[in-house]
């Protein structure tokens, strides 16, 4: 069957306007601000009022780990959005926004695909309604403060050696990660070693994405440790004095924003810090306001289950008040043949055992999700070239273990194609969820990270930098010991190696660096050589992005 590309179904689809899909969700005009026809923000107002309803079943879609031959989680967990309003249930689909960085480099867009999308696709991927802009914003005003305030004299003695706080931009640059600033001579400033992060590893996009209110936005910001004075005791957003006027800055980003899926069904994009090095999980305001308006929200965690998925059940549902009741794994048979060893150029011809061999990968998962008390489907995102002995391996392996695997042709049919696992998710959240966190609040920082390296990525040690336990064990004096984990590590493995596909265990995990994100509330674990600001590929996806002479689009998909 041929397809139109992602794009051109997208322009194709018939959008409603913004506000009968505010009704749907029982918001009138005062409820939403429009952003033009297609998209608006749900109001501060409006979301105060939802205190103390009762709350709609939440479901996770996460996947094995990602590989170059695609496993689909954003388009299933938009083919089940739409698959559970086609079955009678009021469903809200909840992601993450896109990035410019991976838009213009590799990774590409984040709206889902086929005929399983979340439209306005383009906008989506570009500008959207500017959250990311006043993200960066926020987060470089500090960035501005702190080197004003040294430069007026010091009153805080902050010691420019110690200064934490980098810079941030949406986009990828590999030659801003380590720079000096303040050159030139005394009226430039104070010259000190800085760099740049990627906006999406921002602690101002993990605490947007966190904060209940805006009350709870400027506490969390003023929270923010920058670095510490001549005496080694922390400095903060607050003593320098700069939480204010960030809250200013993001007041109308924290807003959750409304959009739709191809099918006219309601979708919150909203936030969108990275999954490898950050927690990977939309707006807990987004989350927790569609639960008050559906019978079923469906939400993704960035990248594999290692990664998206337990910082999801351990940082956001831990910090958002949420408990998920069911999880659904996706995967391809694709991309399982890879992880059984197949070369991405073979993976068209048949070949079930390599994907006998690859579905260890799978198992891990389910294994990781059901330790949380979680029940597991799995969900097999079909593409055409699939053989019907490899789907049935499949199914096999998944039915040895007691997990339901579901075909879905949701790509190619939209909703109707994910009807069979919308009914599968309804018929496993009926008896309700025994959700855990993997580990309690008061175990000490270090054997979280140990906790998560061998309960989780099947490690048998975590080999530490010089400093790096000091620093923990300084944290866990100064009172910060209850806050969780979030475990910066390549997405393509289990393992710190990105190479070791399938499902290897008994390797070491090396611990680079720890930052400490007390606005965010965690503590981030920097594992390997995973970066903060990534880098563009030698052929960026910019090579082939475009105007055509009608002034459209061309290149983004």
């Amino acid at each position: 069957m041929d397809m139109k590309s992602d794009i051109e179904i997208a322009r194709a689809a018939r959008k409603l306007p913004i506000a009968q899909i505010a009704a749907r969700l029982g918001l009138t005009e005062t409820d939403f601000l429009p952003y033009g026809h297609d998209k608006a923000k749900i109001t501060h107002d409006f979301i105060r009022g939802l205190e103390g309803r009762a709350r709609g079943k939440l479901v996770l879609v996460t996947a094995i780990n990602p590989t170059p031959a695609g496993e689909g989680k954003t388009t299933t967990t938009v083919g089940l959005g739409d698959a559970l309003n086609r079955i009678g249930q009021r469903a809200t689909i909840c992601i993450r926004e896109a990035s410019l960085g991976p838009n213009f480099g590799m990774k590409g867009g984040a709206a889902g695909g086929g005929m399983a999308q979340v439209v306005p696709m383009e906008e989506m991927n570009l500008h959207f309604t500017g959250d990311f802009h006043a993200i960066t914003s926020a987060h470089n005003l500090l960035a501005a403060m702190i080197d004003n305030h040294i430069h007026w004299g010091n009153a805080l003695a902050i010691d420019p050696r110690r200064v934490t706080w980098r810079r941030v931009m949406d986009m990828n640059d590999r030659a801003l990660r380590q720079n000096v600033v303040a050159l030139g001579g005394p009226a430039n400033g104070q010259p000190r070693e800085c760099g740049f992060d990627i906006t999406v590893a921002s602690e101002v996009m993990a605490i947007l994405c966190l904060a209940r209110d805006l009350a709870d936005l400027q506490d969390r910001l003023g929270r923010i440790v920058i670095g510490q004075n001549l005496e080694g005791r922390p400095v903060t957003a607050a003593d320098i004095g700069a939480a204010g006027a960030m809250t200013v800055l993001l007041r109308d980003a924290l807003q959750p924003n409304l959009v739709q899926t191809l099918e006219n069904n309601p979708a919150m994009v909203h936030g969108g810090p990275f999954a490898n090095i950050a927690h990977g999980c939309n707006s807990a305001m987004a989350t927790r306001t569609a639960l008050a308006l559906s019978d079923y929200v469906v939400t993704e965690a960035g990248f594999g289950a290692d990664l998206g998925a337990e910082k999801f059940l351990d940082i956001k549902c831990r910090l958002a008040g949420l408990s998920p009741d069911a999880v659904v794994l996706v995967a391809t048979v694709r991309a399982l043949k890879m992880n059984g060893g197949v070369a991405r150029a073979d993976l068209g011809a048949e070949n079930v055992e390599a994907l006998r061999a690859g579905c260890a990968n799978l198992g891990r998962h389910i294994e990781n999700m059901r330790a949380f008390g979680l029940p597991v489907a799995v969900a097999i995102n079909h593409f055409a070239g699939d053989t019907e002995a490899e789907t049935d391996a499949l199914r096999a392996y998944c039915d040895g273990r007691g997990v339901r695997a579901i075909i879905c042709r949701h790509w190619a049919e939209g909703g109707a194609g994910a009807e069979d696992l919308a009914r599968a998710v309804v018929e496993m959240t009926a008896g309700g969820a025994a959700f855990a966190p993997l580990y309690p609040d008061d175990m000490p920082l270090w054997n979280k990270i140990e906790t998560i390296c061998k309960r989780i990525y099947r490690a048998s040690a975590v080999e530490a930098a010089p400093g790096v336990r000091e620093r923990l064990e300084e944290w866990q004096a100064a009172g910060h010991g209850n806050l969780p984990v979030c475990m910066a590590k390549t997405q393509y493995s289990f393992s710190a190696d990105p190479g070791a596909l399938g499902a290897p265990e008994g390797f070491t995990i090396p611990l680079r660096e720890v930052r400490l994100a007390a606005g965010a509330g965690f503590v981030v674990a920097i594992c390997g050589q995973i970066m903060t600001m990534p880098g563009l590929p030698r052929d960026p996806a910019a090579l082939r992005i475009g105007i055509d002479v009608q002034g459209r689009v061309q290149g983004l998909f």
